[in-house]
């Protein structure tokens, strides 16, 4: 128990605070070397990040694109255009002619696809306009149209779709697509048959067997037609109509309603009625998949609906770039004209479809130019819905043909208007007859941006160099230590910015690394490269006009001569490129860039080693380590502060017991002698 000072008349709480304020001073003073360790370890990481940007600037720099940077001229662009690549070869190109650009094959259907005094909607459902075509054999079929997606969680070759009870897949040939991340496999239905690369074995209960291992985390696509589609609905207040997910429905075909156990099927004549047992109508339901009930049911009755819908099939492909490539649709009865050719443009068949509604005509047109079939058609479309429907069967194609040009005397062919001719990319933009003149295509160093990527560096350089030289040289002010709290309370906010910056100032003042970088740096750009693979006359940066600036102060920053740097690179472009970008076993052999790359590498993790980084742990660097050691002692002098304070009170406390004693004795004898 403590005891503050009522028997001696002393404030022991100010004593004892005053006496604690001077034991206190040597862990202030950790405190304060703690915040400096911190600080340089801030610091060393702040430059590590500067060093990191400018040596992702230096791996950048490596790439030919900077040294070989072409610009093209054409005599004639209104015909033909180019673009030079980096590096592309210093050639000229003359084009004598372009007898024929390259096409892209279209196919026009053979007429009007409405029945004549009728015009097709093509914003609405197939099946509603049916009657409307000028051939109605769409090749109707009932069952379901389905897409699942399955995304393995381990490699592997056998999967299973999911399947409601009594549901198998139907016409499993020709009604259903596998993809795996995009790619087509081959459908086998035969049991017995042998796989090969390619092939997805399908049954009816939804098995897929590939031949080849389908690795985890892809993506396997499946479209197909189930016998039938199974909905079941619980509608959450009570109810007299309920709308099914798919249509139109085949009211041909069963439909069966199953509520409380209890079945009701469209078996009687009239097939819009469900009817009970006792042939009495239970509900109606029309081909839009509206149920009507006879007698309101009540919220939360699960209706169980088993039924088909009406939709078809069709195949479509063209012969592209990479071969022949087919795609099949599944085209439910509530699909638009529309909404089929988007999807034909938007599939991998590789072509664009679009009805006009002015001619009532539909064209098909290759996404891509040129000729891939020299034996036929370019776009394949089968008979049903694309050759008699949409009369595609008499259609006509044309176009379809390749870019055909004499370039340097040599006739040749392109399925492109735009190709590639070492490392030129040119465009073909009308015909050269054989009397015009010819056009000259002409690829010459682009000095511009040569000069304008180094000069960019050099700058980049200079900065970097300029933030070390101000770091390493930076004034420390020894009196300014860090702040404690106590001393905080008696400045201004103002007043404890401007001590902590004078505080913070110097750090890294003739820091060992970074000088030792700068020095580095310095050796790296101004040692000759001793590589045979570089112009003797070439071997310096001087030797292209590139020097060091006259004030020794600047710390070696690089002042740029535009015209000898312009000159060099018109001259021995190649040589300007190896004396930056060169490999060797040696620093001398290497060329600048890779010593640069180097020195700030090494420089980098002797950093890392000494201030480690945001994810590193105090005890994997050095001045981590030191964290750590000063923390140990400061818990340790705490605790003994806190005993020192416990002495202190225990001795005043002490004091005040004994005073307190006396003064009773005192009182006592006082009595005695008053009476």
């Amino acid at each position: 128990m403590r005891i503050g000072g009522l028997a001696s008349g002393m404030d022991i709480d100010t004593i004892v605070s005053d006496l604690m304020k001077a034991e206190r001073m040597p862990l202030d003073k950790l405190t304060k070397n703690k915040q400096v360790i911190e600080w340089q370890r801030d610091a060393y990481r702040e430059m590590n990040t500067l060093l990191l940007n400018f040596r992702n600037q230096t791996f950048d720099m490596k790439l030919s694109s900077n040294f070989g940077a072409r610009t093209v001229t054409s005599s004639n662009e209104s015909k033909i255009t180019a673009i030079a690549k980096s590096a592309a070869d210093l050639s000229s190109f003359t084009i004598s002619r372009i007898d024929q650009l390259a096409t892209a094959a279209t196919k026009v259907n053979a007429g009007a696809i409405s029945k004549t005094g009728t015009k097709i909607d093509a914003s609405v459902s197939l099946y509603s306009m049916k009657d409307n075509f000028a051939n109605t054999n769409f090749g109707w079929t009932s069952g379901s149209v389905e897409t699942q997606t399955i995304s393995p969680s381990a490699n592997g070759k056998t999967f299973k779709l999911t399947l409601a009870e009594g549901v198998e897949l139907q016409e499993i040939a020709n009604h259903t697509t596998v993809k795996v991340d995009g790619k087509s496999f081959n459908i086998i239905t035969d049991p017995a048959a042998t796989l090969q690369t390619g092939d997805v074995r399908v049954d009816k209960d939804g098995n897929l067997e590939f031949f080849d291992e389908i690795s985890k985390g892809s993506t396997i696509k499946v479209d197909f037609a189930a016998t039938k589609k199974i909905e079941i609905l619980k509608p959450t207040a009570d109810f007299t109509e309920i709308q099914l997910a798919k249509s139109p429905i085949s009211l041909q075909d069963e439909v069966v309603v199953t509520i409380n156990g209890i079945d009701y099927r469209n078996s009687g004549t009239n097939k819009n009625e469900l009817l009970a047992a006792d042939n009495s109508v239970f509900a109606k339901i029309d081909e839009s998949g509206k149920i009507t009930f006879t007698n309101q049911q009540a919220k939360d009755t699960e209706v169980k609906v088993a039924y088909e819908q009406m939709y078809f099939a069709f195949d479509i492909g063209s012969h592209t770039s990479n071969g022949q490539v087919n795609e099949r649709f599944l085209v439910q009865g509530s699909d638009s004209l529309d909404s089929v050719l988007s999807k034909i443009s938007s599939s991998d068949a590789g072509l664009s479809a679009y009805y006009d509604t002015f001619t009532d005509q539909v064209t098909l047109t290759r996404k891509e130019t040129g000729d891939f079939n020299e034996a036929g058609n370019e776009i394949i479309t089968t008979p049903g819905f694309l050759n008699n429907i949409l009369r595609f069967g008499s259609g006509s194609e044309t176009g379809g043909d390749n870019a055909v040009f004499t370039v340097n005397g040599l006739s040749t062919e392109r399925t492109s208007n735009t190709f590639d001719m070492n490392g030129v990319t040119f465009t073909l933009k009308d015909k050269l007859l054989s009397t015009e003149p010819s056009i000259s295509i002409n690829v010459a160093n682009d000095t511009n941006k040569v000069v304008e990527n180094i000069t960019k560096f050099v700058n980049s350089y200079n900065e970097l160099i300029e933030k070390i030289q101000t770091k390493v040289n930076e004034e420390k002010y020894k009196d300014y230590l860090p702040l404690t709290d106590t001393e905080r309370e008696g400045l201004s906010e103002k007043q404890q910015e401007k001590w902590e910056e004078m505080a913070r100032s110097g750090l890294l003042r003739r820091d060992s690394l970074l000088s030792g970088l700068l020095s580095k740096m310095r050796t790296d750009f101004y040692s000759p490269v001793s590589n045979a693979t570089v112009d003797s006359n070439v071997k310096q940066l001087s030797s292209i006009g590139i020097t060091t600036t006259s004030n020794y102060l600047e710390g070696g920053k690089l002042v740029i001569n535009e015209d000898e740097l312009r000159k060099a690179i018109e001259e021995n472009p190649e040589s300007v490129e190896k004396l930056f970008t060169s490999s060797g076993s040696t620093s001398g052999e290497q060329g600048i860039l890779n010593r640069l790359y180097d020195s700030l590498t090494n420089t980098m993790d002797s950093i890392k080693t000494k201030a480690g980084n945001l994810n590193a742990t105090n005890d994997t660097f050095t001045l981590g380590k030191n964290l750590n050691r000063i923390t140990d002692q400061m818990d340790r002098f705490e605790d003994r502060l806190t005993q020192v304070e416990n002495r202190y009170w225990a001795q005043f406390t002490a004091m005040e017991k004994a005073i307190q004693k006396s003064n009773s004795q005192m009182s006592y004898l006082m009595q005695q002698f008053s009476s």
